[in-house]
């Protein structure tokens, strides 16, 4: 046990300083990917509400795609195929644009089912009142829909975090792809991928606790209808 926790001791300072750079580089991917995921929901979660049958299965057949192919498949093939159709992308922007196609289909689902526990009587509530549609989505529909909808669209955060360890193996230098360069260098895999391990704990806890926190304050003074 005192030799596993030496190499600790003695390479401890080189990992942790190569690492919180790849560290950087993994909450780099996943925010943007998140925010890439955002408009890309709404304009899935407008197209599978359409009326309109095309639009609805158009959408419909989009989400179900990216939800239904593996990440790495997804990697892949934007890797090695964009450049067939002379779009040049880096391996950041490949893995941005990856993990925010998948997070886009998960979340237009959350926004979709979040409209969809609003009542259809609010509307006409706020119709009864004068209050025009605009109002009625603003100050009305939306505050719900956000409450609904925040913890689950956070939890698709944190699996973008984790997912993003996939995006080593384009050469995107974050976390997995360092821990795999100090692995090999240094000849301590179970010692790297442990802290790797822990990196990816302490990324991910906090964002759990947040999830968890917002759920029971925004649930609090809620009544659940019978």
């Amino acid at each position: 046990m005192n030799g596993f926790l030496a190499v600790y001791a003695e390479n401890g300072a080189d990992w942790t300083a190569a690492l919180n750079q790849a560290a950087q580089f993994t909450m780099l991917i996943s925010v943007a990917a998140f925010a890439l995921a955002i408009p890309l929901a709404v304009v899935l979660m407008l197209g599978r509400t359409s009326r309109r049958p095309i639009l609805s299965r158009a959408a419909g057949a989009v989400i179900e795609t990216a939800r239904g192919i593996p990440t790495l498949a997804w990697l892949f093939l934007l890797y090695f195929v964009l450049p067939q159709v002379d779009i040049l992308l880096s391996a950041v922007a490949v893995s941005i644009l990856c993990l925010g196609l998948i997070g886009g289909a998960y979340l237009s689902e959350v926004l979709r089912a979040g409209f969809a526990a609003i009542h259809r009587g609010q509307h006409e509530a706020a119709a009864a009142v004068g209050l025009a549609p605009g109002g009625t989505l603003r100050f009305i529909i939306m505050p719900q829909v956000v409450r609904i909808v925040l913890p689950p669209s956070l939890n698709i955060l944190v699996s973008l975090l984790k997912e993003s360890s996939v995006c080593a193996l384009i050469s995107t230098p974050e976390l997995m792809l360092r821990a795999k360069d100090l692995a090999t260098n240094d000849f301590r895999p179970l010692q790297v991928y442990l802290l790797v391990g822990l990196y990816y704990f302490a990324l991910g806890w906090p964002l759990s606790l947040l999830v968890r926190l917002l759920d029971r304050r925004l649930k609090r003074g809620h009544l659940t209808p019978t």
